[in-house]
Formats: C-alpha cells, sequence, structure tokens
C-alpha cells in the first residue's frame, strides 16, 4: 500500500470511526442523561455491580482472537469460522459459570436482586459473540461506514426502549433491557453488514496460530479489564450501591471523551500499522502523527471537562448527583493519558510482542494494587488520586515497553505531548476562571463552552501547533468534498 493510498485510507476510517463513536455514543449520552434523571443513583449502582463480571467474561471470550485475525495478513474463511466456533462455545460456558456464581455474586455485594439480574444481563456475553468475527472483518478492512450505521441504528432503538421503560416506572430493569436491546440489534446489523456467514469448519492449524498469539492479549487484557473494573468492587462492596451509582455517573461522563476517542484510534491503527509493521521508518512516523494527535485532542478534552464539571452535572442530570461532580475531575485527569497509553500497548501487539504486553500488564496491576488498599481503608476520593499517579506510571511504563521496538522513547513521546498538554492547560484555566464570577450553573456552563472553543481556535491559529494544523486539515478537505458533491 502506497503513502498517499495509506493516508487516505487512515483518514477515511478515522472519519467513520469518529463519526461511529460520536454519533452512537453521543445518542446514548443523551439517552442516559434522560435515564439519570429518571433513575436512582442506586439503580445504577446496581448495573455496575453486574458490568464488572459482564466485562471480563467478555474479554475471555474473545481471549485475543481479533487481534490475532486483524494482524495476521494471509487470512481465510477457515480462520474467520475457527475463531467464531471458539468464541460461541466459549459464550456458552461462560454464561453457565454466571449463571451459577449470581447468588455468590448477590450476597457479596448484599444485593437480593442481583441474583436475577445478573442471570438477565449474563445473555449478552451469547449475543456478543455472534459478532464478534463479523465486528473484526469490518475493522480489518477498515471499513468502518458499515460500522457507524449499526452503532447508530443500535443505539438509537435501545435508548427509545430505555427511556419508555423507565418512564412507565420499570426502575433498574429499564437499563436491563437498554443493555439486551442494544446488544442485540448491534449483532443483527453486523451479520447483516459484513456479508459473511461462518461455515463451522474449525480448524486445529488456525486455531494454534490465533492461540499462540491471543494468549498472551487474553492474559493482558484480562488483568487490564479486572483492573479496570476493580475501583467498582471496591465502592460496590466496601460502600454503597448508590455510591457506586455516583462514581459509575462520573466514570460515564470521563468515558465518553477519553475512552471512545481511543477507541477510535485503536481500531483504525491497529489495522493500519499492521500493514505496515516491516516498513520501520513509516511505521515510526505514522505512530508518532498518531500519539500527538490523539494527545492534542485528549488533553483539550479531558481537561475542559475537569474545569466544567460542577456546571455540567448539575446542569445536564441535577443535583442529586453531587458526589459525581466531585469525582469527575479526578477521572479526567486519569483519563487524559489512556489515549497514549493505549497507542504505546497497541504497538506491542503491532510488533507481534504479546508477551512483552502481558510483562507490562502484570507490573502495572501490581502497582495498582495500592489505590485499591486506599480505597477500601481511606476513602473513594483518595483512592481516585492514587489512580492518577498510577496513571503517570503506567505511561512511562507502556512508552519505555513499546518505545525501544521503533526507537521512540518515553522522553522523546513526552517532548512530542508536552505542547498539547500546555495548549489543553490554558484552555482549561481560561473556562474554570469563569466559575468564579458567581453566574447561575447554566450560564455558567453556557459561557464556559464558549471560551473553551474560542480559545482553541485562537491559540491553534497563533500557534499553529502541529496537531491542530492536521486535524485542520482534514475537517477543512472533509468539508471541501461534501461542498463539491453538493
Amino acid at each position: 500500500m502506497s503513502s498517499s493510498s495509506l493516508k487516505k485510507k487512515t483518514i477515511a476510517g478515522m472519519s467513520w470511526a469518529a463519526i461511529d463513536s460520536i454519533a452512537s455514543q453521543g445518542i446514548l449520552f443523551l439517552v442516559g442523561l434522560v435515564l439519570a434523571r429518571l433513575l436512582s443513583p442506586a439503580e445504577y449502582g446496581l448495573i455496575g455491580m453486574i458490568t464488572i463480571f459482564i466485562s471480563v467474561s467478555n474479554t475471555i471470550v474473545d481471549s485475543g482472537f481479533s487481534n490475532a485475525l486483524i494482524r495476521k495478513k494471509d487470512i481465510t474463511d477457515e480462520d474467520y469460522s475457527t475463531a467464531f466456533v471458539f468464541n460461541m462455545v466459549l459464550s456458552v460456558v461462560m454464561y453457565i459459570i454466571l449463571f451459577f456464581c449470581s447468588p455468590l455474586i448477590s450476597r457479596f455485594f448484599h444485593q437480593e436482586q442481583l441474583t436475577i439480574l445478573t442471570r438477565v444481563v449474563g445473555i449478552v456475553i451469547i449475543i456478543n459473540s455472534l459478532s464478534i468475527v463479523q465486528k473484526t472483518k469490518l475493522e480489518k478492512d477498515i471499513d468502518f461506514k458499515r460500522r457507524a450505521i449499526v452503532s447508530v441504528v443500535s443505539s438509537s432503538v435501545s435508548g427509545v426502549v430505555g427511556i419508555v421503560l423507565a418512564f412507565l416506572g420499570f426502575g433498574v430493569w429499564a437499563l436491563v433491557a437498554q443493555q439486551l436491546t442494544r446488544q442485540s440489534v448491534r449483532a443483527v446489523g453486523l451479520w447483516i453488514s459484513a456479508h459473511w456467514r461462518p461455515s463451522f469448519k474449525f480448524s486445529k492449524q488456525s486455531f494454534k496460530y490465533q492461540f499462540d498469539f491471543g494468549w498472551k492479549l487474553l492474559l493482558s487484557q484480562l488483568l487490564n479489564t479486572i483492573w479496570n473494573e476493580s475501583s467498582k468492587l471496591v465502592i460496590g462492596r466496601c460502600y454503597s450501591s448508590a455510591m457506586l451509582g455516583q462514581y459509575t455517573r462520573a466514570h460515564h461522563f470521563s468515558n465518553l471523551l477519553s475512552t471512545n476517542m481511543t477507541m477510535v484510534l485503536q481500531r483504525v491503527s491497529f489495522p493500519v500499522l499492521s500493514s505496515i509493521q516491516d516498513q520501520k521508518e513509516r511505521l515510526k512516523a505514522n505512530y508518532k502523527r498518531l500519539i500527538k494527535t490523539s494527545m492534542f485532542l485528549s488533553f483539550i478534552l479531558m481537561l475542559a471537562m475537569a474545569a466544567t464539571s460542577k456546571p455540567l452535572i448539575f446542569v445536564l442530570i441535577g443535583k442529586k448527583w453531587e458526589q459525581a461532580a466531585v469525582y469527575l475531575p479526578l477521572l479526567c485527569f486519569n483519563f487524559m493519558l489512556y489515549p497514549v497509553r493505549a497507542i504505546n500497548s497497541n504497538m506491542l501487539k503491532v510488533v507481534g510482542r504479546s508477551d512483552q504486553l502481558l510483562i507490562l500488564e502484570i507490573i502495572k496491576k501490581i502497582i495498582a494494587i495500592g489505590p485499591l488498599l486506599i480505597g477500601i481503608f481511606i476513602s473513594i476520593y483518595w483512592m481516585l488520586w492514587a489512580n492518577v499517579v498510577t496513571g503517570i506510571i503506567g505511561y512511562i511504563l507502556n512508552s519505555s515497553f513499546s518505545g525501544k521496538f521503533i526507537h521512540y522513547s518515553t522522553w522523546e513521546q513526552f517532548l512530542d505531548i508536552l505542547p498539547s498538554f500546555l495548549f489543553g492547560s490554558v484552555v482549561a484555566v481560561g473556562m474554570y476562571s469563569i466559575s468564579f464570577f458567581g453566574f447561575s450553573y447554566l450560564v455558567t456552563f453556557l459561557i464556559q463552552i464558549g471560551v473553551g472553543l474560542v480559545l482553541t481556535l485562537v491559540l491553534g491559529e497563533l500557534t499553529k501547533i502541529e496537531p491542530y494544523v492536521f486535524l485542520k486539515e482534514i475537517v477543512t478537505s472533509t468539508i471541501r468534498k461534501v461542498s463539491h458533491r453538493k
């Protein structure tokens, strides 16, 4: 693939992946605002307890096979079918385990409802397994347009179902129905979009290749998932479902920007970088641009959200979520480095060093025990501050592990992203200063948004910082294409 065609395919992929994430997650976000006003923090907390186990189960079901398929160059239908059969069988096994363990989960959190809730919500494990290969095939082909359409439709349909049931007084079951509907519609849509049907052939040779590459990714992703969900486990067990609900709401707000943006970058970057894995100079050049661009967006968005956290929460979902406004800035400080941590981990997959990724995750999870102990014995607030510190350590470790394979050191990365951090900090300080004027929360929030937009554009034009210029080029070229078509 030539440099120009790779660039075009990357930009097209990023554009549609961004549409996928922004549109579908935007719909879910708006639906969440309505549901947060209709439902209580305790009801959100119950779902938060269940998602701990659903997330772990989904990670096990995938087992790193999707990454193995994306990285493999000479892919066959037999490879896809082998992965499909494995995913499907393992999902049934995981659901059966979850079904019989649900009473234990209920007793652990002291919530009787969790037994039946876990058994019903757990069905999404099987539903998700049926479309893993279809989703992977679209990713490998960098075909995010069809995925975007499926995501928007599934988010919209499930949102309507959730809101209607919440209005009718179904409580936590409105959230359950929303999840089941979304994953069901999504699975059907991916089957239609991918134009692939399983032959149910199972190749031992293909399984061996995928397992050899995937098992280390499975362990590292499993460690990562457990660590990501461990804070919920501590809060749900040591505090209350209402407090967990407050935390999950703040977590959803921070996830809306950081995690979803990272998902866009990972979806596109892994297949694109994998296609040039043998061309070291091109690989490093594309990698550097990816990190600069992603961190420019991350610093601006996450620091801006931290600066507006209280007006944001109060205006959008009400004062009953006041504790979420306390947690949100700390989550933003931690997640603003999430894209660069994830991209560095992605590079280890690209160069085929899943063994290094596993070692890295083990080291980071040992370090992460500290914040959990603080959460158990001191408070949630200080646990989140400790997570900020471990997040910085995690970035240093990720960049040092991946950097040695493409000669891109932690110090070089730091110098590349420092201008973006300073840029984002200036924008955030300008936005936060509006809170001292004593306006109402609504007026403060609206002015803060305006100030943030103006400062970003003015500073961008004055400094001509590289990622700003690159993003401006993408936006303007897209507008020209749309105008030309009209």
